[in-house]
């Protein structure tokens, strides 16, 4: 007896995806090593021009006075919570209740460095100002992420950010951005990388996002919290001996995507077009406010699971990987468009999402 094809499996076989930016194998590193000298030195701890020249790169980009490259995101961002509780002597740092460090690092702010979260607003909406200014007086620092990844990749208006980030300074709270995904939301704040950072004491960025390397982070700000960044970082076993092909497919893969953040976000605002005209669907945010979304389905997970998984077998486009269940009756998946997204045909596309619909709806 032949078993169904999962959801997970017609997504992979299907000929065209509407999300990523493809299969993440072993091409990924060797598409960016193509056109490097095999001859050129490794980086040995932190220390050599591969990653020295790719940190003032960065620095020099988002208008920071220095940066240190890491393997991941988890290990920048509780290194720099942690610097700023320690300068400020308080151990209280604040940030959104869906937070990566809050409900997926397995509680390492708290365990490796006992610093004490304080939740700022509620699972269903973005931080305000009005949340900031009701902050104890204690915290040593605010954590925002642009955008808020778990509720549809939101963001505050421009105006509101900046206000945000003049009562921090006023108040000498320290003013961290997870910009996770940084170059993705600049298309629609219309700001230059080093404007919306202007903003921030310091910043993490990751290059496997909607960049597409293979992992890594950068942690920026100033000299100081540099240095002492780079010391927490030997003492988290962060400090490998090597770290070129990270940053080598990083560096690539920025280059190369960068040009295109404008592009991946007029087509996130097509697609979320496409599925909010069906009965039973809709997207947060309505209009995206980067290439990313979610998309919600009034079904419960398991038949959805089922007509999606039909649907991208019969047409060949891939439309969700996975889905997550949101209640007995609902579910929803994140779409984030990249490269993929272009090769679609988009009669295709539309036959799809029409044919799902009337599965979803019959």
């Amino acid at each position: 007896m032949t078993l169904p094809l999962t959801l997970g499996d017609t997504f992979k076989q299907a000929k065209y995806r509407t999300t990523g930016n493809g299969p993440r194998d072993v091409n990924v590193l060797l598409q960016s090593l193509q056109h490097v000298d095999g001859d050129t030195p490794s980086e040995m701890y932190g220390r050599g021009e591969i990653i020295e020249k790719f940190e003032r790169k960065l620095a020099e980009m988002l208008g920071k006075e220095s940066a240190v490259f890491f393997p991941s995101g988890t290990m920048a961002q509780q290194i720099a919570l942690r610097i700023w509780s320690d300068r400020k002597d308080s151990k209280a740092v604040a940030y959104h209740p869906l937070c990566h460090l809050e409900i997926h690092e397995q509680d390492g702010l708290k365990e490796l460095h006992h610093l004490e979260p304080v939740l700022l607003g509620t699972q269903d909406r973005l931080i305000t100002l009005d949340d900031v200014k009701k902050m104890p007086a204690n915290v040593a620092c605010l954590l925002l992420e642009l955008p808020q990844r778990e509720i549809g990749g939101e963001l505050p208006e421009y105006t509101e950010l900046e206000q945000i980030s003049a009562y921090c300074r006023e108040q000498g709270i320290a003013l961290h951005l997870d910009g996770a995904r940084l170059f993705e939301i600049l298309p629609y704040y219309g700001k230059q990388a080093s404007e919306v950072c202007g903003l921030f004491d310091s910043v993490y960025v990751s290059f496997y996002k909607g960049i597409g390397g293979i992992a890594g982070a950068m942690l920026l700000g100033d000299a100081d919290l540099a240095e002492q960044s780079k010391v927490w970082k030997r003492r988290h076993g962060g400090d490998l001996i090597s770290l070129y092909p990270y940053i080598l497919s990083s560096e690539y893969y920025m280059d190369l995507r960068l040009p295109k953040m404008e592009r991946y976000y007029e087509q996130a605002k097509q697609l979320a077009a496409l599925y909010n005209t069906c009965s039973g669907m809709r997207t947060r945010p309505e209009i995206p406010v980067s290439n990313m979304f979610h998309l919600h389905l009034n079904i419960p997970m398991s038949v959805a699971e089922s007509v999606i998984a039909e649907v991208q077998e019969e047409s060949g486009i891939a439309l969700a990987a996975y889905l997550k269940e949101t209640s007995e009756t609902t579910c929803a998946t994140e779409i984030a468009i990249g490269d993929c997204y272009e090769d679609v045909p988009q009669e295709q596309l539309k036959a799809a999402i029409k044919l799902l619909n009337e599965r979803l709806n019959s």
